[in-house]
């Protein structure tokens, strides 16, 4: 019998970024559902992002990332530009949403970008701005998975999106049914393992001092946490 063993796939960089909608009783947060045909995580309830693209490299934003936000990224990570991470959850958001987070700008929203991938967002009149997003945690997918990502979640208040945070007649409709919910209604919700980690990590912020954001990674099946 062979003892080969397959080599587990190398996770990619991906970004997700979840965004806090604070102006009535409770807060809220934006999620979809993945369609059903998804190879990963078909029909789960999910927040908004997606791999990170080279495009993402070559994008400067309108403010750069808090010096905090830029340490903690950079810990055990040997990405040289930590900044396309916030990009892709940015450029990401827009594409499964709609919504365009980020400040106005003067500039020919056309004229900005010659990447295909961000030239719908620049066409808006919006330029990607990072000062606003707190970085909350970070998660490898276990090595037995067929697609594994090294995805870094960030936070954002509703009130950096430009123009209507409720229209997402411009969404791609790879997530199905986005809708603003409460903590209570996301977590009846059927949600990845980790979107469930991170909701509460998010909902624990509302109301406690920010903890140091957990990296979340697996070692021979057993969950290793350290903090960044």
């Amino acid at each position: 019998m062979s003892t080969h063993k397959t080599r587990a796939p190398r996770p990619k960089d991906a970004a997700t970024l979840i965004i806090v909608k604070k102006d009535g009783p409770k807060p809220r947060v934006l999620m979809g559902q993945r369609h059903e045909a998804h190879a990963f995580m078909p029909n789960k309830f999910v927040f908004p992002g997606g791999r990170v693209s080279a495009s993402d490299n070559r994008i400067t934003p309108a403010t750069p990332l808090r010096a905090h936000v830029e340490q903690s990224l950079r810990a055990l990570s040997r990405r040289a530009n930590v900044a396309a991470l916030a990009l892709a959850a940015i450029r990401e958001t827009f594409d499964e949403t709609g919504l365009a987070v980020g400040v106005k700008t003067k500039t020919e929203g056309a004229r900005m970008t010659r990447s295909p991938e961000w030239r719908p967002f620049y066409a808006c009149g919006v330029a990607p701005s990072l000062d606003g997003l707190e970085f909350i945690a970070r998660a490898v997918t276990p090595a037995a998975r067929t697609k594994r990502f090294d995805a870094r979640f960030f936070l954002a208040d509703a009130e950096q999106i430009q123009g209507d945070i409720h229209d997402t007649s411009e969404a791609s409709g790879e997530l199905l049914d986005l809708k603003w919910l409460t903590f209570a209604e996301a977590n009846a919700l059927d949600l990845p393992h980790i979107t469930r980690v991170v909701l509460d990590l998010v909902e624990k912020r509302q109301t406690q001092n920010p903890p140091p954001a957990p990296f979340i990674r697996f070692f021979q099946n057993r969950m290793q946490v350290d903090y960044l």
